[in-house]
């Protein structure tokens, strides 16, 4: 499936421009970590239900979708009340947890397996579940993460994200899930292309219509985006990841006092600014020591570490095993399957 933005090189070396103060704002966190950790959206299937009915689905390697084009639905899952879905409404689940979808609240749900696919769906990926009520039309997706990247991106979710239709002003996810519902199902040239970057966009604006709601309340990576002086400071360690950062050039990247960034940055992000730029910094290096020949060393002087030492027992510390010995292991780890069937 095509990806999401990136805005990553695909390999970090010496010969890498350092980024310029004029050139940060092309840079944009959230993109680096929806490219780092490989977030790709598929369509899973097309759902086409008359009341009564009820779809028990199970939990996902990645995180679930499901945006509600006609009709209602309930949503149940993680011992809550049900919540009730109207067209236009959306729902991510990022870790992925079990639910069910079902035309009343308090109704049956039947298993989404193997036999229900073989039984119900189309070879175009369309659920049909038969009944003499009310219609619904569900588009349901998953999002696959890579799971060796360690960045706290959608477990900072809540276990279940709603965003609800506007029916005054509509909102972006709206517009996204009604171009979405239109490419769907198309024979045109492109149209696989099309609905993956549909996907990935439509994400990315539910992401964001949570983070315009956040009440401030616990340390959370994506709120910390909210606050120009700290997206600065982030900002400035995704772009520049090899330089020698302290907290002191990170405060006036920020525009603050030394002492302000580090309280803030611990508040908001939940751990220091430098343990931050180490994580990444072993993020970055991981999707290398898996995807390239580089050395440790030239992947160690690359991130702004003085020795491949230093660099080993920082990656260690993190990963728990030193960069060779990941290396090896990543070798011998065969490719996730990409289907998630």
């Amino acid at each position: 499936m095509a990806g999401t933005i990136s805005s990553i090189p695909d390999r970090l070396t010496d010969a890498t421009p350092r980024r310029t103060s004029a050139s940060l704002a092309a840079v944009d966190p959230l993109s680096d970590v929806l490219d780092l950790a490989r977030v790709r959206g598929a369509l899973l299937a097309r759902v086409r239900a008359r009341d009564p009915w009820g779809l028990d689905l199970p939990q996902s390697p990645g995180a679930s979708f499901h945006a509600i084009t006609s009709g209602i639905c309930w949503l149940r899952a993680a011992d809550r009340p049900p919540v009730r879905l109207v067209a236009g409404d959306a729902v991510l689940l990022p870790t992925g947890i079990p639910h069910e979808l079902v035309s009343r609240p308090d109704g049956p749900a039947v298993p989404f397996d193997r036999d229900l696919k073989r039984d119900r769906m189309s070879d175009d990926g369309v659920l049909d579940l038969p009944g003499t009520g009310a219609p619904t039309t569900i588009l349901c997706a998953g999002y696959d993460v890579d799971r060796e990247i360690s960045h706290p991106l959608l477990t900072l979710l809540p276990a279940v994200l709603h965003v609800p239709a506007d029916p005054v002003e509509g909102t972006r996810v709206q517009a996204f899930i009604a171009l979405l519902a239109g490419e769907v199902g198309r024979r045109d040239p492109g149209a696989d292309a099309g609905v993956a970057r549909l996907l990935d966009l439509v994400l990315i604006h539910v992401v964001r219509a949570w983070m315009s709601g956040l009440d401030g309340d616990g340390a959370s990576w994506l709120g910390a985006l909210r606050d120009p002086a700290l997206a600065r400071a982030l900002t400035a360690m995704h772009s520049r990841p090899g330089e020698r950062w302290t907290v002191e050039a990170l405060a006036r990247e920020a525009h603050l006092s030394r002492a302000t960034l580090a309280r803030r940055f611990r508040e908001e992000v939940g751990e220091p600014p430098l343990a931050y730029l180490t994580r990444w910094r072993v993020d970055l290096a991981a999707r290398r020591l898996r995807e390239t020949d580089d050395g440790v060393a030239a992947i160690a002087r690359s991130l702004g570490y003085t020795s491949e030492f230093a660099f080993s027992r920082a990656f260690a510390r993190i990963r728990g095993v030193p960069p060779g010995a990941y290396r090896r292991a990543a070798a011998r780890t065969p490719p996730a399957a990409a289907s998630r069937g």
